[in-house]
């Protein structure tokens, strides 16, 4: 049975990652394939009347099908002494999370930690944008599979449209954290 995120306490599983790592994997190595949340490349259409840059517009398509695929799939959060693992970065609490206990090892790997054992519970994507990000009370976004470069983590932060206004520190948001 999956935990999706209802709100229990107790961490779904506790694994040592060193068993799941790939002796053969090292932190500098690429992830063997492509994330499961990659949507194919879009293809932009034209706006009605309008003229625009077909890059841009194919780079908001592609987002917003990672962001629909994120919050409908459960990531693995890991646990430290009672709470979600997060990092501060540039004025912004990170949560992480991770689509598979590979990407947790990659992560527990580049720490130095793949011989610990690492407690984590499976979390809604939705949940953690529309529950923990306001509830963390200071700017906060997801970070989803974090060590595996620019080409395959995601970001996921605290502006309109990923998360709740009330949480989101954009321009022209109402009532966010500022």
């Amino acid at each position: 049975m999956i935990d999706l995120g209802g709100g229990s306490d107790t961490p779904v599983r506790r694994s040592r990652l060193a068993d799941y790592a790939d002796p053969a994997f090292t932190p500098r190595d690429e992830p063997a394939a492509t994330p499961p949340w990659s949507p194919p490349p879009p293809t932009p259409a034209a706006p009605p009347g309008g003229v625009f840059d077909a890059e841009a517009e194919g780079r908001r398509r592609e987002f917003a099908a990672i962001l629909e695929l994120f919050r409908e799939t459960a990531v693995l959060v890991p646990r430290r002494d009672g709470s979600w693992l997060t990092v501060d970065f540039g004025g912004v609490r990170w949560i992480l999370a991770f689509s598979d206990e590979s990407a947790l090892v990659r992560y527990a790997l580049a720490r130095g930690e793949g011989g610990v054992a690492w407690e984590y519970e499976t979390v809604l994507g939705a949940r953690l944008l529309d529950a923990a990000v306001p509830g963390a009370g200071v700017p906060c976004g997801v970070a989803l599979d974090a060590a595996d470069g620019a080409e395959h983590a995601v970001l996921l932060p605290p502006v309109a449209g990923i998360v709740p206004d009330t949480a989101a520190v954009d321009e022209g948001t109402t009532g966010g954290v500022r």
